[in-house]
């Protein structure tokens, strides 16, 4: 298992090691169209309840915080595989990441591409439900995810974490079919008022069956992210085990 060290072990040791099942985790290899991705699989070795999740990474790919969170999700019994957008050999450093993660936000037919990609991994995991299957992002994943589902992807929910909620295709939220639920910070200067307002229209517009904003108040960019604290990237202790619990509440709504 990946070790993790730091701001990352602590929120993982917030949930308790299962005693009746171990937690089994591997790199998986996969390409897309010729292209070389790595992501990373976590789940129980015994008892999955038959839910997996898709965890797309946030600009600095499958990295720490991605896999904490496959961790934290394989302990309470789902299958987890953290999908690798970026290309196996690209492990962005800060000052890296605006440029990479840009040339996926400009490029959304790939993005999409290498999303579902990663969910055909997660669907050929064993004891996987492939009708019960949620896609979460977090920052540039949450965009990932929200892109995916615009596919029409057979997926049963879609939630983002302080993820973009722009697109230049909004008219396609028509396709989305499963459930959404979006959890943001009321002063993220990343995902703006106006921007809000626009996913909300194109929600609307689109017909969408079931679908929920969550405005943590006060709460800035990357909330979730333990150990930000470089404005407006700043991590919120309340507002990530608020956002937690409003995911395992609708993760719940699979079981």
């Amino acid at each position: 298992m990946t070790e993790l060290s730091g701001a990352h072990a602590d929120l993982l040791a917030t949930v308790p090691e299962p005693t009746d099942f171990t937690v089994e985790t591997a790199d998986v290899d996969y390409r897309q169209d010729g292209s070389a991705l790595r992501g990373y699989l976590a789940r129980p070795s015994a008892g999955a309840n038959g839910v997996g999740v898709l965890i797309v990474h946030d600009w600095f790919g499958v990295a720490d915080t991605a896999i904490m969170r496959a961790q934290m999700l394989a302990r309470l019994g789902y299958v987890a595989f953290a999908a690798d957008i970026f290309g196996a050999d690209t492990r962005p450093t800060p000052e890296q990441a605006p440029e990479v993660a840009g040339s996926f936000y400009g490029d959304p037919d790939l993005t999409r591409a290498r999303a579902a990609a990663g969910l055909e991994q997660l669907l050929a995991q064993p004891g996987v439900d492939r009708h019960r299957v949620v896609v979460i992002g977090y920052c540039f994943g949450g965009f990932v995810a929200l892109e995916l589902a615009r596919t029409g992807a057979d997926v049963a929910g879609t939630v983002t974490f302080h993820g973009s909620l722009k697109s230049d295709r909004p008219q396609e939220a028509r396709n989305i079919r499963g459930k959404v639920l979006v959890l943001t910070g009321s002063n993220d200067p990343i995902v703006p008022d106006e921007e809000i307002a626009d996913f909300v229209a194109a929600m609307r517009d689109g017909q969408v069956a079931d679908w929920q904003v969550h405005l943590y108040s006060g709460v800035q960019h990357a909330f979730t992210v333990p150990g930000s604290n470089h404005p407006p990237a700043v991590y919120d202790a309340t507002a990530d085990r608020r956002s937690w619990a409003a995911l395992l509440d609708f993760l719940g709504e699979f079981d």
